[in-house]
């Protein structure tokens, strides 16, 4: 029989994973309320100019805390996947597990790669120094919600292959113990 403190381990590490997530999530939104406009834009008929914006801010406590999230997320993977700290040479992980790790290293680096560029663009940009070659750049509508988007799927699809190693795993331990007392 399975001790109590044995599923305490994960199901903790789940509910930090997941709230870091819907943390960072929640910062791409308030990112994209309060990213520089437009109308931000200072123009002196020859270079440009961009004041920093607490989207910036924002953004950098987005990425931290949606890192944090991919690592305790995979952390429980990897946890399930290993027994006792030896790797069990039988065990394979499902190939739903790995098609949704998959997915949760593809959605988190495209994440981070929006999260990284809308960030570093929301940081002032002076006049004449711009952002790039001396050019002010304003981040697009919609690039901190889809990044809080991509957030979402990766923090899913990483605790669903959390989740189903967990099952597996369970399920394998319960046979073997079957096996030895039959």
């Amino acid at each position: 029989m399975e001790s109590p403190s044995r599923f305490k381990f994960p199901v903790i590490f789940i509910i930090i994973s997941l709230s870091l997530g819907l943390l960072s999530f929640t910062l791409c939104i308030a990112s994209e309320l309060l990213r520089n406009k437009k109308e931000d834009l200072r123009w002196n008929g020859k270079n440009c100019y961009l004041p920093s914006s607490q989207a910036f801010g924002l953004g950098i406590a987005a990425l931290v805390s949606f890192i944090l999230a991919q690592i305790i997320g995979n952390s429980i993977l990897f946890k399930n996947s290993c027994s006792g700290g030896k790797r069990n040479a039988q065990y394979k992980i499902p190939v739903i597990a790995r098609l949704l790790l998959l997915i949760s290293w593809l959605s988190f680096g495209i994440a981070v790669i929006l999260l990284i560029t809308a960030t570093s663009m929301n940081k002032r940009q002076l006049y004449g120094v711009g952002w790039l070659n001396g050019e002010c750049y304003i981040v697009k509508g919609g690039t901190y919600a889809g990044s809080g988007i991509l957030i979402l799927v990766t923090v899913g699809s990483v605790i669903g292959s959390a989740l189903s190693t967990a099952k597996t795993n369970q399920a394998e331990q319960g046979r073997k113990i079957h096996a030895q007392m039959g």
